[in-house]
This record gives structure tokens, sequence and C-alpha cells, in this order.
């Protein structure tokens, strides 16, 4: 199955919480997003690789993402070798995305750090014809993604563009909520120890930075991506059409 797209992640829910209204609006509009998880997050302070395994496919399908894997790349320990990067290179040649997605390089978690290195690179030799990769008993066809777009975690950037998600706001946050081990649901009974994300007050800085980055385009929500190619286009005048923003801010 061919993808429009494919986000990666350092753990499941990272994709929820740094671009998960940006893939439920692709996924409306009809694209096909797929969802790569590096690691299964067992090193997390709440939950299991168990339970979470189980909260990754229900989030996807609140998401409308069509396929969900796991590299099961072990969690604090992210490494770019060879093992790893033929991984990710098996799973880019099997759905042959045009645009992969991951985080942004810069970042509080390593993982996040360590996952950035390793998509970037992976994507760039999936593209060379002798670097030999099976999948399922058969050999692949070389493929190289038309660009690698960075989401925000933790630390921010400048972006190159900012996705109105005005409307799939409230579908990211039900996606997040399906990680009930992870992140604040008063329902979820454990004995284990709070964390900064397990938190109401978490849920709603959420809210309030897809409000900082919505205000920025002139949309109640948002969500930003930054590229380190320059984007081109062919006719500037729809291209800035189609973000509608600067007149509606005064600028045009």
């Amino acid at each position: 199955m061919k993808l429009d797209a494919l986000f990666f992640g350092a753990h499941p829910d990272d994709v929820e919480l740094s671009a998960g209204g940006t893939v439920a609006k692709l996924c409306k509009m009809g694209y096909k997003i797929g969802i790569c998880d590096i690691t299964r997050g067992e090193a997390g302070t709440r939950g299991s690789a168990e339970i979470r395994d189980k909260e990754a496919q229900e989030a996807a399908k609140i998401l409308g993402a069509v396929a969900r894997v796991n590299l099961n790349v072990p969690d604090t320990n992210i490494e770019n070798n060879r093992e790893n990067q033929l991984k990710v290179i098996q799973v880019i040649r099997r759905y042959t995305p045009d645009f992969v997605f991951t985080q942004y390089w810069d970042d509080r978690h390593p993982d996040h750090m360590h996952s950035s290195q390793l998509i970037r690179e992976s994507a760039f030799y999936s593209g060379l014809e002798k670097i030999v990769t099976e999948d399922h008993g058969l050999t692949q066809k070389h493929f190289r993604p038309s660009r690698v777009i960075y989401y925000a975690a933790w630390f921010g950037f400048a972006p190159s563009f900012i996705v109105d998600i005005s409307d799939t706001f409230e579908i990211k946050m039900q996606a997040m909520s399906a990680f009930a081990s992870q992140f604040y649901d008063p329902n979820y009974k454990s004995n284990e120890s709070q964390t900064n994300i397990s938190t109401p007050e978490f849920r709603e800085a959420i809210q309030v930075r897809a409000q900082h980055f919505g205000s920025l385009i002139a949309k109640k929500y948002g969500e930003p991506f930054l590229t380190k190619e320059n984007i081109g286009t062919n006719d500037p005048i729809k291209f800035l059409r189609d973000g509608e923003s600067a007149k509606k801010l005064g600028f045009a």
C-alpha cells in the first residue's frame, strides 16, 4: 500500500501529541497516512509496552491512519546504526510515502533527537539501490521520499509552515486520550507515579500551544512544521491564496 505521508515518532503518542491534528486533517482530506513508532515506550514511568500497543492502535483509528507499525527498537536506546537504519528503510520502501515526518532534531528528550537523525539518514539511504532489504521474503525496490519534514515536541522553532487544525483539534485530543496510561484520565486507576504529561495542566498547555500557532495564521488552532530545504512554488499567487492568512492579519 502506497502512503501519501508517513509520520515517525520515537514513542507511541509522540505523533498524536505534536502532529495529531495534522494527521487527522490529512486523513479527512482523503490522503493515505501512516504512523511508525520506533519504540514501544517500555521505559516510560506509566503503563507498559503491552498497554501502549493497544492504545496506539486505538489512537490510529481515531485519527484515521490506514497503517501503524512499530520497529521495536529499545526505548531510551535509539541508536543511529545500520541495524536500525535497515528497519526504517524497510518500512519506507514498503509504503513508499511521498513525504516523511519526524521529530525536530533539537529537543529535551534524547530519544527524540536520536530518532530525528535516524529517520533523516534512513530516508536518504532508502534511495540507494545497493542497500538491499527484504519484506516478507521479497527484495524491496529502492525508494526515497521527496522531503523530510519536522514537527515540534518540547523545544520549538520558527516554522516553515503552520497547518490549520481548527477542524481536527478535538480529534487530536481524542487520540491523545486513547493513551490513558500516559495523559490525564480520571478513570485510569494505578499506583504509578504522576508525570508532567499525566496532569490536567498538561492538556491545557497543549490547547494553549495550538491556539498560539493558530493565532499566527489567523486560525483557532495550528501545528508548526519545519523543513531544512526551501519550499518552492510555480504559482506564488495560488500558494499565497491557499494560506488565506495575510489578508485576515491585515498584511494584504
